[in-house]
């Protein structure tokens, strides 16, 4: 709690309040005690002496987050001073140990552990030989350890376990920013490797075809050259769409989703296979479908029909993209024969399988029974009112 009020205090803000802490501990806690007549006769100062005294104990204070080394010494050591010349009393050394507390506090936050503790060392060996010296009734010359102990270790304990808690945070929020860094570096490689597996499967295709017809049929080349040069340019916007995504405030194309699977179909049958796609509405209340479940249902559909492209085609494809409530439903089967060794295990299908896991869904995908090949995949949302 203390530490998330520090969080959304500015600077001046906490100076502030160190600095009202310095008068309350200086003037009213240590000059106070310094005030206060021995019990058994000692040192009688001057007024102006005790509350001098104080302000010397307490006015660091208010400096603590600037000087935390030199604030810790000093007040320890204006402390043993006090308490051995009998300036303070000892019964009211507990007067001097809520600045040595502040003090401790901010040294052991503000240092490395193993310097804080050095220091807070220092200030236990000085703090326990004045009190060393005013041993009496209240305690021995042996429990003026303990007592000084107790004076230093709480502040002392509490700032490091402060420390190590924001240096933990400091590294979960490290790992978190690294995570996604990771996710979005593989989002983004999904992204490029669906749209130019896609699209040099088509100009691959086209390209052949130019190439065995260019000197017998030289209209059927350049139309082949044309669609090429059309599904270059689609492929350039769409990978500028992607890599604008990432720079701060650009404006970028809207992702695709369902309403462009009708132009997926038209340039598939560019490269053999012919794509017949059907989107249904599961009930008349189905609401908007989320734009990321519309683009990797989008991705599916692509990815599974560049599949038939380079592996089955000339091929009839069929997709069904059915929109539920609470779930996009879509599957892509094939009639196409594909090569023996076709075995399912390139980065297409892991794509695939990488954007359903990320919507908590369900894919599958392998041959058909009666000849092809099948992709199925439930894309679990929420419904947006």
């Amino acid at each position: 709690m203390g530490t998330l009020l520090a969080r959304r205090l500015r600077p001046v803000d906490l100076y502030l309040v160190d600095g009202v802490l310095a008068v309350v501990v200086g003037a009213a806690l240590c000059a106070y005690a310094a005030l206060e007549s021995p019990l058994r006769g000692g040192v009688r100062e001057p007024v102006w002496a005790s509350v001098l005294t104080g302000l010397v104990i307490g006015l660091p204070v208010a400096v603590r987050r600037r000087w935390p080394v030199g604030v810790a010494l000093l007040v320890s050591l204006a402390a043993a001073a006090a308490l051995a010349t009998g300036v303070i009393p000892d019964f009211a050394a507990a007067a001097p140990a809520f600045a040595i507390g502040l003090a401790c506090y901010t040294l052991a936050v503000a240092t490395p552990p193993l310097r804080s503790l050095v220091y807070a060392t220092v200030g236990l060996v000085v703090v326990s030989a004045a009190l060393a010296t005013t041993a009496g009734d209240l305690w021995s010359r042996t429990g003026a350890v303990g007592y000084a102990a107790v004076m230093i270790a709480p502040g002392w304990l509490v700032g490091w376990s402060v420390r190590e808690r924001r240096a933990l945070a400091a590294r979960q929020s490290e790992q978190l920013v690294r995570q996604a860094v990771t996710e979005e570096r593989l989002r983004v490689a999904r992204e490029l490797h669906d749209v130019v597996a896609h699209t040099m499967s088509l100009i691959v295709v086209k390209a052949a075809v130019a190439n065995h017809v260019a000197d017998a049929e030289p209209g059927e080349a350049r139309d082949a050259l044309r669609v090429i040069e059309e599904a270059g340019r689609a492929a350039l916007t769409d990978i500028r769409r992607v890599l604008g995504a990432l720079r701060e405030g650009a404006g970028y194309a809207p992702a695709p989703g369902l309403d462009e699977l009708p132009g997926l179909a038209e340039r598939a049958a560019i490269g053999g296979v012919d794509v017949r796609v059907d989107v249904r509405r599961d009930g008349p209340d189905v609401g908007a479908v989320p734009e990321s479940v519309g683009l990797a249902a989008y991705r599916i559909v692509q990815e599974a029909v560049t599949n038939v492209v380079k592996h089955a085609a000339p091929a009839a494809c069929r997709a069904t993209i059915v929109v539920a409530p609470g779930e996009v439903r879509v599957e892509v089967v094939d009639d196409g024969r594909r090569p023996v060794r076709m075995g399912g295990h390139g980065h297409g299908l892991t794509g695939m399988r990488e954007r359903v896991t990320l919507h908590g869904g369900e894919f599958s995908a392998g041959p058909r029974s009666g000849g092809g090949f099948a992709v199925s995949a439930r894309l679990p949302y929420r419904a947006v009112a």
